[in-house]
């Protein structure tokens, strides 16, 4: 990877590329620190304790949401606007006839989600006004009361305006990388704003590290090793596939005689991504989102306290139904992606067919029953990087005990997710590849040469 960033930067063209996206990467980590007028943020906001809707958005945000920037809602809006435009066009036979109409269809169905992301941003600013309202972070008025009347309105609309102008800025900032840099903008974003978090990330280490015990002096270089293999098979993962032979019969047109060549179908082993770990995260957050807002916390040992403690993210019980939801949405992403009438109806209409098996239904049976075992090996693999750091710090809990009676100084946790982490590595194969295409494409000598 490094000697192809390396080699890329040589040439002039794609270093201009390198150049233009650092440039961009610099002005959002800029704006990813200036605050949003009207608040009174001394230090991090208080996002809660475990699992909620927050602290996925400070993960997400690099860090920005809890310091109520004005890219505090980074790129969330525009993913989650464009997870919506995939399940309707599944369901919207207009969206999907959009789709197949080649370029002029692909530029209508790009508009629509910068609006989707404008009404989410929308949204999601006025949700997040509220929270910092009944937190206390708004600024208040020379007698320390909060504003009231006309001042109160103008104090929102300026918050909301700033947030979600922040949103569509980062939307800009995107495409602009997509259209004149290396590409893949929206994702070089939010690989950015992950990366912005190692320096937390490291202190935390560092700070385990300088207490002293021995457990942390082993744990630590351990944590560190595990990291890197982490990447490895992240790595192994992503380049995993498999490939159905298929065989294409031999036809004459006019006078040439075009087929009869052997070939093969690739199908990826994750075929969803990092989706079905997006999916389920986010729908485990909602009882803990829904418990901060609560004025009045129930106890620990009543029924409702028991209910919102078993999502909390140190929960055995929310690590079982957390690998349970990663199942279901890989298989719920790959039926919506994946048709095996229409991939064994397109192998028929080019005279293609896959050795031992005939045309029409057995074809599709046979992908289908392919699709389904490739679906489950995916969603166990994945769920091996999302539910490591769960299992590993509830370990860490329950054997590192605290040094004072009832101290939080036990355990150890990690606070770089499988979601954080499958991003990344994916982010950064995918870039490398679109770098190593652009070189080759520059080197082809050509068939006049």
């Amino acid at each position: 990877m490094i000697k192809t960033i390396i080699n890329a930067f040589k040439i002039p063209e794609i270093r201009k590329k390198l150049l233009f996206t650092a440039f961009i990467i610099l002005i959002f980590r800029i704006g990813s620190v200036i605050p949003v007028p009207f608040l009174n943020i001394v230090d991090e906001i208080e996002v809660g304790k475990g699992n909620s809707i927050l602290t996925y958005l400070s993960l997400m945000t690099g860090s920005a949401f809890t310091y109520g920037t004005i890219f505090a809602m980074s790129i969330t809006p525009y993913i989650n606007a464009s997870i919506i435009m995939q399940l309707l066009a599944v369901a919207i036979p207009a969206l999907e006839k959009l789709q197949k109409e080649g370029e002029e269809g692909k530029k209508k169905i790009t508009t629509i989600p910068r609006f989707v992301t404008v009404g989410l941003g929308i949204l999601q600013s006025t949700a997040y006004f509220f929270f910092l309202r009944s937190s206390g972070y708004l600024l208040k008025d020379s007698s320390g009361a909060a504003f009231t009347g006309f001042d109160a309105v103008f104090q929102a609309i300026v918050i909301v305006a700033v947030l979600t102008a922040g949103t569509a800025v980062i939307m800009w900032l995107g495409e602009q990388i997509t259209i004149d840099g290396i590409g893949n903008g929206i994702s070089i974003i939010l690989f950015a704003g992950i990366v912005s978090r190692f320096p937390t990330l490291i202190k935390q280490l560092f700070q385990y590290f300088q207490t002293g015990r021995l457990v942390y002096r082993i744990l630590v270089p351990v944590v560190i090793v595990i990291f890197f293999l982490r990447i490895a098979y992240i790595v192994l993962l992503d380049n995993a596939e498999r490939r159905i032979p298929i065989q294409y019969s031999k036809r004459v047109v006019g006078r040439k005689m075009y087929g009869g060549q052997n070939t093969h179908m690739p199908i990826k082993i994750n075929m969803s991504g990092v989706l079905p770990i997006i999916f389920a995260s986010s729908i485990l957050s909602l009882p803990g989102t829904i418990q901060m807002f609560l004025k009045n916390q129930p106890a620990e040992d009543t029924f409702w306290g028991k209910f919102f403690d078993a999502f909390q993210g140190d929960s055995w019980i929310y690590a079982a139904l957390y690998f349970l939801l990663i199942i279901f949405f890989a298989y719920f992403y790959s039926t919506i992606q994946y048709n095996p009438i229409e991939m064994a109806n397109n192998l028929r209409k080019n005279n293609g067919a896959i050795p031992g098996i005939r045309p029409g239904r057995p074809t599709s049976d046979y992908i289908f029953k392919i699709l389904s075992r490739l679906t489950l090996i995916g969603a166990l693999m994945i769920s091996v990087v999302a539910l490591f750091p769960i299992v590993y710090s509830l370990i860490c809990e329950a054997a590192i005990p605290p040094l004072t009676e009832g101290g939080d100084d036990g355990g150890m946790s990690i606070s770089l997710g499988g979601t954080s982490l499958i991003i990344l590595v994916g982010v950064a194969l995918e870039t490398v590849r679109q770098l190593e295409s652009q070189m080759m494409m520059r080197h082809y000598k050509g068939f006049l040469d």
